[in-house]
């Protein structure tokens, strides 16, 4: 198992308010979307040196020339929408600003900075869609985030912490 797989697995569900921690399973979440999450997983140590230690300020200040080596970096997945989207979802998030005071601030204010729990029937996949994720989703869709659909998303809020499932007794 790599690294980055053990990494994703510590962080995975662990509730976080952190930003860097936040947009580090964003990103881990838009390359998810169509692989394994081993997939997008093992590629951690590679987009942490990518996407600048997951600052999302400095990210969002790249341009072509940094998708462009992305595009040539053999150890990163060189899908262009999807390297497009991760600065343009640092963009999005220092959009947040004026009315929020972080990434975490915007996440958590949806469940009034509460864990949100949600029960399942024993068995139910992860990517199960709950109102809460359909809900971000569309709301960071508004505010310019890419690749963020309800299962994207929800997968997200469930790393993050922010969702947590529980199975029915």
């Amino acid at each position: 198992m790599s690294a980055g797989v053990e990494e994703y697995q510590r962080l995975f569900g662990q509730e976080t308010h952190d930003e860097a921690t936040l947009f580090e399973l964003l990103v881990v979440a838009v390359f998810q979307a169509g692989l394994s999450w081993q997939a997008a997983a093992s590629k951690l140590p590679a987009f942490r040196r990518a996407f600048a230690d997951f600052d999302p300020q400095i990210v969002a200040g790249f341009d072509e020339p940094e998708l462009e080596r992305f595009l040539r970096d053999p150890e990163l997945i060189r899908n262009p929408r999807k390297l497009r989207a991760v600065i343009a979802n640092a963009r999005a998030i220092m959009l947040l600003r004026p009315e929020f005071a972080d990434f975490g601030a915007y996440l958590w204010h949806f469940t009034d900075h509460q864990q949100w729990v949600m029960v399942i029937a024993p068995g139910t996949p992860l990517n199960q869609q709950s109102s809460l994720g359909t809900q971000v989703a569309r709301d960071m869709k508004r505010r310019g985030f890419k690749f963020v659909g309800p299962t994207t998303v929800q997968l997200f809020l469930l790393a993050a912490g922010v969702i947590q499932q529980r199975e029915q007794a």
